[in-house]
C-alpha cells in the first residue's frame, strides 16, 4: 500500500484549477487500490483526493499512465478551495485537471450562483465551457420545482481568472415563462467585487415627474477609481445622476449630483452636487471637507436626493491628541427655507479653537488654555440686516477634585476669561469691544450605591453647586446663542448660553440627582432632577429655555428599558405653576418579528427663537417581518397641532437567497410657495448571485417551502 501511494504521488499531481506554482505531492484515500496489466491505478469506494487546496470526491477513479488521462466516475465533486465547486456524473480530465470533459455536471460559485449543464469542458485550467445551461442563485430542490427565475443559454463561458461569465442566445425566465431574449450577455460572477457594468434598475413614480426609469451603469477606472452614471427618464424629466469615488493612501473622495432638465420650470437646468473627502496629513493633522449645492430650493423635495433644507458646507483642519486639541473650519451656509434669505443670514463663517492640559505635580489638579477665534459674514452690505461679527476668545482655568474617606467628591475650579469682539455694519452697536471676566465654582457631590436581591444595584448621587461669574455684559448683538437647551449635560456648568457671544453673569447655585437602577436581568432605570438659581436676571433667555427669570424650570429626565427590547427615553421642563415648556418622549420596543419606535415632541410657542406656533407632533415607524422572507414596514409624521399629517409612508420588502424585491409608497402633505404635496412610488428587484456577497445576513430559503 506504501508504494502504490508513492507511485500516486509521483504520477498524479492534481494541481489547483488556475495553478501557477510546481505542483505538491497528491494524497489518495480510498477503499480499494490496484494496478491493471494496462498499468492503469484504480481506486474504488469513497475516494477522496488532496492536493494543496484542491479536493476531489468520487465513487472511483483511473489514472492512465500512458495518456496521463483521469477517468472519473460519479457523483463527483471537485472543489479548487477558491468557492468554485463541480458536481458531476463523470468525467474525464488530463492529469493537471486544466482540460476535460464532464458530463450530467453542476457548478456553483461562491455558494451563491448555481450552473446546471449537460456537459462541461474544461480549457487551459481556466476556462469552463458549459452547453444547454440552466443559470440561477434560487434554491434547487429535488422535486423538481422550477425556480423562481432562471438564465437559460446554449453556452455559457466562465473565465476564472477574468472573473466573468458569457452567455450565449441566453432567455430570461420567471418561472418556466420566457421574459426577453439576449443574443449575447456579460456578467461578473460572484467572486468578483468590482466590475464595470449595468446595476441593478429601479423604477420610481412621482405625482410631480410622472413614472421613470433609473438603470445604473458602473465604471471601473481602476483599483483605487469609480464612477456610477445612472440615466433617470420619465415623461416631466431627463436626469443623470452621477457619483465619483476614489481612494488614496492616505484617504478618500466622494463626488454625487444630478444633472436635471424638467418641466419644473420648463427647459431650466437644475441639480446637485455633494463632495466629501477625508485626509491624514504629517504630524497627526486630519484634512476634511464636505461641500454642499443645489440649484433651488425644491429639488430635493422633488427629486428625493436629500432632507436637509439648510446646507452646510465646510473645511476642517484638526489634530487631537491626549492633552491637546487644534481645529481650523471654513463653513459656507445655505438656506432652503420658505421666508429665509441668504443675504441676511451669516453664510460664511471661519471658525477655529486650541486646547491644551497641563498636570502640574507641584500643586496637583489640572490647568486648561483654551483660545477660540470666529468671525461670520453676511453677502447684505445694508446697515444692520447686513451686521458682521469677528470675536477672540481666551480662558485659563484651573481644576481639581478632592475624594473624602466619606465619600464626598469636591470639584473646584477658577478661571480667567479674555473676550474680544468686532462689529461691523450695525450702526446700533460700537464696532470694538472687550473684557476680562473672572469665574470660579464648587461642586459636591455624594455617590451612595446599594446592592440588592438578584444583584440588582441602586446608585443616588445628590450634587449640588456654587458658582460665580464677575463682570458685566458687554453690548454685543446675539447672533449664536439664540437657541438655549436645558438639560443633564449643562445642569452643573457656569454659562448655558451655546456660544461665547453670551455668558451668564453674577451667582448660580444648581442642585441635582441622579438615581440609577442597574438590573442584570434587564431592567434598567435612569432618573435625573435638577434646577438652577440665578441671582441676575438674564433677558436674552427666552421664555421656553427654562432658565428666564431668577429660577429656572425644574429639569426632568428619565430613561427605562429591559431584555425584551423595550426602552423609553424622556426631558421635560416644568415651571413652578406645572406648566410644561418643552417635552420630547423616544421609545423603541423590539419583540419577536416586530419593531416599533415613536417621538413626541412639544414646544410651547415662542417668538424669541422665531416659533410663532407651538410645535405638537408625533413621529411613529415600525417593521414586521412575516413569512420569513416577507418584511412590511410602515412610518407616519402627524402635527398633532394642525391636526394633519405631514409625511407618510409604506414600504414592502421580500428577500431571499437569490431575488430582493422592494415597493415604497411615500406621501409628503405639506406645502408652501415652492413645494407642493407629493406622492412618491418606488420599485426594485435584484437579483443575487451576479455580485460579491455583502457579507449580510442571509436569506436562504428551505425545500418544500
Amino acid at each position: 500500500m506504501r508504494r502504490l501511494l508513492l507511485i500516486l504521488a509521483l504520477l498524479l499531481p492534481l494541481p489547483a484549477f488556475a495553478q501557477e506554482t510546481p505542483p505538491r505531492p497528491a494524497i489518495l484515500v480510498a477503499d480499494d487500490l490496484l494496478i491493471t496489466r494496462e498499468r492503469v491505478l484504480v481506486a474504488r469506494g469513497n475516494v477522496e483526493a488532496f492536493q494543496g487546496d484542491t479536493r476531489i470526491r468520487a465513487k472511483s477513479i483511473s489514472y492512465n499512465e500512458q495518456t496521463g488521462a483521469l477517468i472519473i466516475e460519479g457523483p463527483i465533486v471537485l472543489n479548487d478551495g477558491t468557492g468554485s465547486v463541480i458536481l458531476a456524473d463523470a468525467a474525464e480530465l488530463d492529469s493537471g485537471l486544466q482540460n476535460g470533459l464532464l458530463l450530467g455536471a453542476r457548478m456553483v460559485l461562491n455558494q451563491q450562483l448555481q450552473l446546471a449543464a449537460v456537459q462541461i469542458d474544461r480549457v487551459d485550467g481556466r476556462y469552463s465551457q458549459l452547453y444547454k445551461t440552466a443559470v440561477t442563485s434560487c434554491k434547487v430542490c429535488e422535486d423538481g420545482e422550477v425556480p423562481l427565475w432562471q438564465i437559460r443559454a446554449r453556452r455559457v463561458i466562465h473565465d476564472e481568472v477574468g472573473q466573468q461569465l458569457y452567455f450565449d442566445d441566453a432567455t430570461f425566465h420567471i418561472r418556466s415563462v420566457p421574459v426577453f431574449y439576449l443574443p449575447r450577455l456579460r456578467m461578473p460572477d460572484p467572486t468578483l467585487e468590482r466590475a464595470t457594468g449595468f446595476l441593478t434598475p429601479s423604477v420610481r413614480t412621482t405625482s410631480q415627474l410622472g413614472t421613470g426609469l433609473k438603470v445604473p451603469y458602473f465604471i471601473k477606472l481602476g483599483d483605487s477609481r469609480d464612477l456610477t452614471l445612472t440615466p433617470y427618464l420619465s415623461s416631466a424629466t431627463r436626469t443623470l445622476e452621477f457619483r465619483y469615488r476614489q481612494a488614496f493612501v492616505t484617504g478618500q473622495i466622494e463626488i454625487e449630483g444630478a444633472y436635471t432638465r424638467d418641466d419644473q420650470p420648463p427647459n431650466t437646468t437644475r441639480g446637485y452636487l455633494f463632495a466629501t473627502g477625508a485626509f491624514d496629513m504629517r504630524r497627526g493633522y486630519k484634512l476634511s471637507f464636505d461641500l454642499k449645492s443645489v440649484s433651488d430650493d425644491a429639488y430635493f423635495t422633488e427629486y428625493g436626493y436629500s432632507d436637509e433644507d439648510r446646507l452646510r458646507s465646510d473645511v476642517t483642519v484638526s489634530r487631537a491628541r491626549r492633552d491637546s486639541y487644534v481645529r481650523a473650519s471654513l463653513y459656507n451656509f445655505e438656506t432652503l427655507r420658505p421666508g429665509e434669505i441668504n443675504s441676511t443670514l451669516p453664510t460664511v463663517v471661519i471658525d477655529g479653537e486650541f486646547e491644551r492640559r497641563f498636570f502640574p505635580k507641584s500643586v496637583g489638579g489640572e490647568i486648561r488654555l483654551s483660545l477660540q477665534a470666529h468671525s461670520h459674514q453676511r453677502s447684505s452690505v445694508i446697515d444692520v440686516v447686513g451686521r458682521d461679527v469677528a470675536r477672540i476668545n481666551g480662558k485659563v482655568e484651573y481644576l481639581r477634585r478632592f475624594t473624602h474617606r466619606s465619600g464626598l467628591v469636591t470639584d473646584t475650579r477658577a478661571g480667567l476669561s479674555f473676550n474680544a469682539f468686532d462689529v461691523t455694519q450695525d450702526s446700533t452697536f460700537a464696532q470694538n469691544h472687550a473684557e476680562l471676566v473672572p469665574s470660579a465654582a464648587v461642586a459636591f457631590s455624594y455617590p451612595m450605591a446599594r446592592q440588592g436581591a438578584g444583584g440588582i444595584t441602586q446608585v443616588l448621587t445628590p450634587v449640588v453647586q456654587i458658582g460665580w461669574t464677575g463682570g458685566h455684559r458687554l453690548a454685543i448683538p446675539n447672533d449664536e446663542s439664540t437657541r438655549v437647551e436645558f438639560d443633564q449635560g449643562n445642569l452643573l456648568t457656569l454659562s448655558r448660553f451655546p456660544r461665547p457671544d453670551r455668558r451668564e453673569r453674577g451667582s448660580v447655585a444648581a442642585l441635582g440627582v441622579n438615581w440609577s437602577r442597574i438590573d442584570p436581568q434587564g431592567w434598567d432605570a435612569h432618573l435625573a432632577i435638577g434646577q438652577v438659581f440665578i441671582s441676575i436676571f438674564d433677558p436674552d433667555f427666552s421664555d421656553t429655555s427654562g432658565l428666564s427669570g431668577t429660577s429656572s424650570d425644574i429639569l426632568l429626565a428619565g430613561q427605562i428599558r429591559n431584555s425584551l427590547g423595550m426602552s423609553i427615553t424622556a426631558r421635560t421642563l416644568v415651571d413652578n405653576d406645572f406648566e410644561i415648556s418643552k417635552a420630547e418622549l423616544r421609545g423603541g420596543w423590539s419583540f419577536r418579528n416586530t419593531t416599533l419606535g415613536g417621538t413626541y415632541v412639544w414646544l410651547q410657542s415662542d417668538p424669541a427663537e422665531a416659533r410663532a406656533m407651538a410645535v405638537s407632533e408625533v413621529s411613529l415607524d415600525g417593521t414586521y417581518d412575516f413569512r420569513k422572507h416577507w418584511t412590511a414596514s410602515a412610518d407616519v409624521r402627524y402635527d398633532v397641532e394642525n391636526n394633519q399629517a405631514a409625511t407618510a409612508g409604506l414600504g414592502l420588502t421580500y428577500n431571499n437567497e437569490c431575488v430582493s424585491v422592494d415597493l415604497s409608497v411615500r406621501r409628503r402633505y405639506t406645502s408652501s410657495t415652492s413645494i407642493e404635496p407629493s406622492t412618491d412610488i418606488g420599485f426594485n428587484i435584484g437579483l443575487r448571485g451576479f455580485s460579491a456577497s455583502n457579507g449580510k445576513e442571509r436569506f436562504v430559503r428551505s425545500c418544500g417551502m
